[in-house]
């Protein structure tokens, strides 16, 4: 009994060494693309972006929390003294957005306008969105767009898309020409399933299309995520091929008369989520 308790302790404990150490918060690093632009990796959120034109200075998604903002405006303060102007929502989930509220109240915020509506969703488990705050407003997308918007920097111009629904109803793409980079937030995952947000209106069908129009819209080379390495056009074809293994593997296991928790048996306890979805969206339409 001391040695089956003496184990159980040490499990806890390790427990919690490990807990402890995935929560530390990481450094925000620097990775240069450009003299202009650049990738933010670490702090508390998804990966960020950072564009210096002639005259301001644009940000790509605000990570989570205050001491991972101050590190953004670290990393612009060790380029230029220009002023951060625009901060670039890619969609609405909150490790790309909770950090919003810690930039000043002059930056101008902008996204897609089911972006904005999003901010506004009830949570998965439906309890109300912490935006309907009014104090917060300030730090909700101020300016929005439909379908293409350009900001321009001076001399510099950034391109805005949004094509169609995918990982939510939101999801933009912020393209720079220049350096043939697109960010594309979590359009594309990378290393794990894809995340589709069905209770956000994302559609994993409809995600295929929209990855498909970006591929055939820009002539980008690189592509930079909120979760992942810079990847390539061939990363992000070989992930189109995935996912529609995955649907017509889904489908068939339907077509077999497969209930839901039989489908998802058939996958890995990571592809689940997945895996509900498109059971789901194939039902829908059946």
């Amino acid at each position: 009994m001391k040695t089956i308790l003496l184990f159980i302790i040490a499990e806890i404990l390790f427990g919690v060494l490990v807990k402890g150490q995935y929560q530390e918060e990481s450094p925000i690093t620097i990775e240069k693309i450009s003299d202009n632009l650049f990738q933010l990796i670490g702090g508390r959120g998804a990966n960020a972006g950072m564009y210096i034109g002639d005259n301001a200075v644009l940000i790509i998604d605000a990570k989570m929390d205050e001491k991972s903002v101050e590190g953004i405006f670290t990393a612009v303060k060790s380029f230029t003294d220009k002023p951060v102007k625009y901060l670039v929502n890619t969609h609405s989930d909150g490790d790309h957005v909770k950090g919003n509220e810690f930039f000043p109240e002059e930056v101008v915020i902008v996204a897609h306008k089911n972006c904005r509506k999003e901010f506004f969703h009830p949570g998965r488990d439906g309890t109300p969105s912490r935006w309907a705050d009014a104090k917060l407003f300030p730090f909700i997308p101020q300016v929005t767009f439909d379908n293409q918007m350009q900001i321009h920097l001076g001399s510099k111009t950034v391109e805005l898309y949004y094509f169609g629904v995918g990982h939510t109803t939101g999801d933009i793409v912020v393209y720079f020409p220049e350096e043939k980079t697109a960010f594309i937030g979590d359009q594309v995952f990378f290393g794990r399933p894809q995340l589709i947000h069905s209770y956000k209106g994302g559609n994993s069908f409809e995600h295929v299309k929209t990855v498909e129009k970006m591929l055939e819209a820009l002539d980008a080379l690189r592509f930079c995520s909120g979760h992942a390495e810079m990847k390539t056009r061939e990363d992000i074809e070989i992930h189109l091929e995935e996912i529609k293994r995955f649907q017509q593997k889904v489908k068939a296991l339907i077509n077999e008369g497969k209930k839901l928790e039989q489908v998802q048996s058939e996958f890995t306890t990571e592809e689940s989520r997945l895996a509900e979805s498109v059971y789901n969206e194939i039902k829908a339409i059946r």
